[in-house]
């Protein structure tokens, strides 16, 4: 099975020190589970200012020494901790996915509009996939969506992927993909949206099952939104399960227990459960949960409750504002399950 973990700085000195700390933290970690750095296949890169900080990880021993030869996706999404770097990794076998971390570059904004910005990256992910002989209704297993500035910008993030989606034969009545809409920054001034796409060659239809969980979540295109709210992959040797990312919702898509965190989080988990019981699984079976919190003073509240809750699954609390402003917090996450 693959193995997942977090690792938070230890040290509250510059950034060039915080990455530094978990540069050293990542190599004890990998030395004591008997792993080279070369079975390294995935990593998650969250900063507090990724304008400002982007350019020194990519000079640092964390990037150079284990980062750079594997995939790899930097966001700015602040860790809730109070830290300025944070990261995930997934080591394991190769078992062939394709992942781009796709970003807009100064000359890719010709338009300041978050429609037009989102057309662009899955164009050129899109045009990719042609090179590959692949294409997007039958590859594309999962995405990211990172959205500066959500509460302005994310409609129009909907109506790109929506029209996108439609032109190339994903529907309701085919399928979408699970996928997480969240606030986040990239490196680039003035971009808007930065997307990651997770891709595997060769999938069957047979090795997918959408999951839901219609007593306790609405199917989203019930409001015009174009997802799955969760994928179960199914492996010669495992079940891995995509969970989108996943708030205190009714099944008629209504937000619950407005202004309370507690009761929101307890409410999202029992969705997420809910998911996973679809695909044959359940939180016991979750390698890892990532939590977005709208407001940074309720760090501590949902912090306590995931560490009673969940004492042995590695988990991050990030800074980042949620699509609908009346939910307070919102998780994703990745379980797995050996045949």
């Amino acid at each position: 099975m693959d193995q997942y973990q977090i690792f938070h700085s230890q040290s509250d000195g510059s950034f060039s020190d915080q990455a530094d700390d978990l540069s050293v933290q990542l190599q004890a970690w990998l030395s004591n589970q008997g792993i080279s750095r070369n079975d390294l296949r995935y990593s998650k890169v969250f900063l507090s200012d990724s304008f400002n900080q982007y350019e020194n990880l990519k000079r640092s021993s964390l990037y150079r020494d284990f980062l750079a030869g594997h995939n790899c996706t930097i966001v700015g999404q602040a860790p809730a901790d109070g830290t300025k770097i944070a990261l995930l990794v997934k080591t394991g076998q190769d078992d062939g996915f394709l992942f781009q971390s796709l970003r807009l570059t100064p000359d890719d904004i010709q338009d300041d509009s978050s429609y037009l910005q989102t057309l662009t990256l899955f164009e050129h992910y899109i045009n990719g996939l042609k090179e590959k002989g692949l294409n997007i209704r039958d590859h594309l297993i999962r995405t990211w969506i990172y959205v500066a500035d959500i509460d302005d910008n994310y409609d129009g993030v909907v109506r790109a992927r929506n029209d996108v989606f439609r032109r190339y034969g994903l529907t309701a009545e085919t399928h979408f993909v699970a996928s997480t809409g969240i606030g986040g920054y990239s490196q680039t001034r003035h971009a808007k949206v930065a997307i990651d796409f997770l891709t595997l060659p060769g999938v069957r239809t047979d090795q997918l099952k959408y999951l839901h969980a219609t007593s306790r979540l609405n199917a989203t295109q019930e409001y015009g939104v174009a997802f799955e709210r969760g994928t179960c992959l199914m492996l010669p040797d495992k079940k891995m399960y995509y969970i989108s990312g996943t708030a205190s919702i009714d099944s008629k898509g209504n937000v619950l227990y407005l202004g309370q965190v507690e009761k929101q989080v307890e409410r999202l988990l029992g969705n997420i459960g809910a998911l996973l019981a679809d695909g044959g699984a359940t939180t016991g079976d979750v390698q890892y949960f990532i939590v977005y919190l709208r407001d940074f003073a309720d760090r501590a509240v949902v912090a306590k409750y995931m560490q009673v809750r969940f004492p042995h699954t590695p988990f991050i609390l990030l800074h980042a504002k949620v699509c609908r402003p009346e939910w307070l917090v919102e998780m994703e996450c990745i379980a797995e399950k050996n045949n």
